[in-house]
Order: C-alpha cells, then structure tokens, then sequence
C-alpha cells in the first residue's frame, strides 16, 4: 500500500479539518469582538461570550484526537511533527479565542459610559493580528515556511501599535483623571490584540518546525530581531 492510501492519512486529513474549522470560528470571534467595540453593539460582544464553549470543546476533541494518533500509530519524523505541531496550534487558537472573549467583556464595561475616543489604531491592530491569525494557518495548510516568517516578523509591528495606544491613553488619564476607566479598558483592548498577535506568531514558528524540522526560540534584539535555529533531525 503506497503512503498516499494509508487509513492514517484519512485520520490526519480529518484532524487538520477539524484544526482549520477551530482556526476560523477564533477568527470570527476576534472580528465580531472588534465590529461590537467599534461600532458599540453589545449584543455582538455578547455573541462572543455565547461562542466561547464550542472553541473550548474542539481544544478537547482536537488533543484527543492527537493523543489517540500518538498512542496507536505511533508516527514518526513529518507525522509526528505534524501531530505535536497541530496539539500546540489548537492550544494557541483556543488562547485567542479567550483573548477576543476579554476584549469583549471590555466592551460590555465600555458601553456603560460615553466613548473616550474615535477609534483608529485598535481596529487596525485588530485586522494586522487577524490577518496574521488567518496567513499562519495558510501557512500550516499549505506547508508554507516563508509565509510563516512573514507572519512571525509581522508581530513586531503589532507591538509598535499597541505601544503608541498605549501612550495617546496614558496622555488621556493623565489630563483628565476622569478617563481612567474607559482608557485603562481600551489598553486592555490593545493588550489582547498584542497577545493574538502573539500567539499567530506561536503559529508560525509552529508551521517551520513542521516543515523545515527546526525550533525558533529565543528572539534577541541587536538592532534588529535576530531568529536563531536550533536544528532537529529531519527525514532523509
């Protein structure tokens, strides 16, 4: 039997599924978080709240389903990556997932008082880390290593973003110690779109790891962000 009619194919086709039905209900769910906040609808981010059991339950099915190829298929080299790589992936969705629930348990506190500010720089960090949410998981599905990177040297912008909001709010309390709240909240916001992006970039290193065999770890800056490689056996 040739390794494309292995049964064991079927099994990682329908995990991969599963893990890609997980990545886009997370997606919705920041994009829903977002549209309630700008637009001030608290039924939307109500909407979140109401859809975060069916994200939990698929972490569950999906490490089940990894479990159970580990324990009796016993994978080997690009299976086993493959399998520990979706295991970590489903962690990081489900922690965006929780992430887009914080932003919307922010914008149910924010609609009780009038809106601090037009908002522009927190729904653009919002499409930057949904973009990159929904490029890493590409990026899984077509065994693309470049587009991971791309997405993992994306994060950096996020983090320039999330530090300018920071400081406009900080300027905001800092005038008017009435704002505090509402800007404590909005930098809230801004801090769970960091971790999104944060955790697409988890993704990414996740997706080289699979395809190339190599663990990025330790991101030092020198002027830069340098990516070191640490080299894991790969198959011949």
């Amino acid at each position: 039997m040739s390794k494309m009619e292995r049964p064991f194919d079927e099994e990682l086709k329908a995990l991969k599924e599963k893990l890609l039905g997980m990545a886009s209900r997370a997606e919705e769910q920041i994009a829903l978080a977002i549209r309630g906040l700008k637009d001030r609808e608290e039924k939307l981010a109500c909407q979140v709240l109401d859809r975060e059991e069916s994200i939990n339950l698929l972490d569950i099915e999906i490490d089940e389903m990894c479990m159970r190829l580990l324990a009796l298929r016993q994978p080997m080299a690009t299976d086993l990556r493959f399998i520990t790589s979706a295991m970590k992936i489903s962690n990081d969705l489900e922690r965006i997932g929780d992430l887009a629930v914080n932003i919307a348990e922010r914008t149910i506190d924010l609609l009780k008082s009038p809106q601090l500010k037009p908002l522009i720089d927190i729904p653009r960090m919002a499409q930057m880390s949904q973009d990159m949410v929904r490029d890493a998981l590409n990026a899984f599905v077509n065994l693309d290593d470049k587009l991971a990177r791309d997405v993992c040297e994306r994060d950096d912008k996020v983090d320039h973003l999330n530090n300018q909001v920071f400081r406009e709010l900080l300027t905001y309390m800092m005038e008017d110690p009435g704002t505090i709240s509402r800007a404590v909240d909005l930098i809230l916001v801004g801090r769970h779109l960091e971790r999104i992006a944060d955790h697409a970039t988890n993704i990414g290193e996740d997706v080289i790891y699979m395809v190339k065999g190599k663990t990025i770890k330790h991101h030092i800056e020198e002027g830069g962000r340098a990516t070191h490689l640490k080299s894991c056996p790969v198959d011949k």
